[in-house]
């Protein structure tokens, strides 16, 4: 990234913005694909702008086109009210694609929430999770189009999405606890299910708590300021965001969040298909989780976090498609 204070001020400037009221230009941390500066403007108001890696960096099949499927998860996002940021400019005039988009209030979930304040704010972002599952596409898959077009049914879509990410561990020989072709096999099994998917919702997908902000308004009760990065959605089953809204855990077990998302029309029914389904999803992100180390090229405490954390969690997932397979005759 060009990281110059002319280089803002072209950014503002080509998306219809006075640079002249550029006041500062500061990097923003927690991302770990993009490049992320917030620019405060002189009457306060703050945008922040995202830019990807060179085409030349490594990374997974999916992750082409992520500014494309971001702004689209904020312009849809929108139509339910869903609390996110706007998009201001999808450019690439200025030297490198970016993404410009309003600042949402507030600071990333974290251990600043109370246990007092817990429930009320999980009920709050369930119904908005609700609100944004309403949102329906015109197929199923990336919008980015990264592994194709979008495809008429979710089976197809969620099939090549697996065999992207297990291409991608072939590729960069990931350390998985079971190999590449015991992962496809035991997934492979728990795919009829996928079958009870009719309609493409608008799905997150990266819903865990550093991409949820809480504002606390002065004199006010924390609240919910936005959803963000929300650069790996896809057209596809709501189920699955509930894997990173309970990440490495069980969300059948956040009743206010529930609560919440029932309220706001949201159905989220626990039957054997749903379990499937949500075991799938848990298998797909954690493929991701432990696929991504490696052209990240992370440091040796997140390698260790990752095989102690996540690698158990990927089999426990594998072992829950199997056993529910056998239930069904699958």
């Amino acid at each position: 990234m060009v990281d110059s204070w002319e280089w803002a001020r072209q950014v503002l400037e080509e998306a219809g913005l006075d640079p002249d009221r550029l006041a500062a230009v500061r990097p923003l941390s927690g991302g770990t694909y993009n490049t992320v500066e917030e620019f405060l403007l002189a009457d306060g108001t703050r945008y922040v702008v995202k830019v990807p890696p060179a085409p030349t960096v490594p990374g997974l099949g999916y992750e082409r086109g992520l500014l494309v499927a971001e702004a689209e998860f904020y312009r849809r996002a929108a139509e339910a009210e869903v609390a996110a940021p706007h998009v201001v400019a999808l450019g690439a005039g200025v030297l490198v694609p970016h993404l410009l988009m309003t600042a949402c209030p507030g600071e990333p979930w974290d251990e600043s929430v109370t246990a007092s304040e817990r429930p009320a704010l999980r009920r709050e972002l369930g119904r908005q999770v609700a609100r944004l599952h309403t949102v329906t596409g015109p197929g199923f898959g990336y919008p980015s189009r990264a592994l194709g077009p979008l495809a008429p049914d979710w089976r197809t879509a969620f099939t090549t999405m697996i065999e992207a990410i297990l291409d991608d561990a072939r590729d960069y020989a990931a350390r998985l606890p079971r190999s590449v072709e015991q992962v496809e096999a035991t997934i492979r099994t728990g795919f009829p299910a996928l079958d009870e998917v009719t309609v493409p919702a608008l799905v997150h997908f990266d819903l865990w708590d550093g991409n949820i902000l809480v504002d606390r308004p002065a004199g006010g009760e924390p609240r919910i300021g936005g959803l963000i990065d929300g650069e790996r959605m896809f057209w596809g089953d709501p189920l699955a965001d509930f894997v990173s809204l309970a990440l490495l855990g069980d969300i059948r077990t956040d009743e206010a969040f529930l609560a919440g998302y029932r309220e706001a029309g949201g159905r989220a029914e626990f039957d054997v298909p749903a379990r499937v389904r949500l075991a799938l999803y848990r298998a797909y992100l954690y493929l991701i989780m432990l696929t991504e180390t490696v052209p990240r090229a992370v440091d040796e405490e997140k390698e260790r976090w990752v095989q102690s954390a996540v690698a158990p969690e990927l089999v426990a997932a594998l072992d829950e498609i199997e056993a529910l397979a056998r239930v069904t005759g699958a």
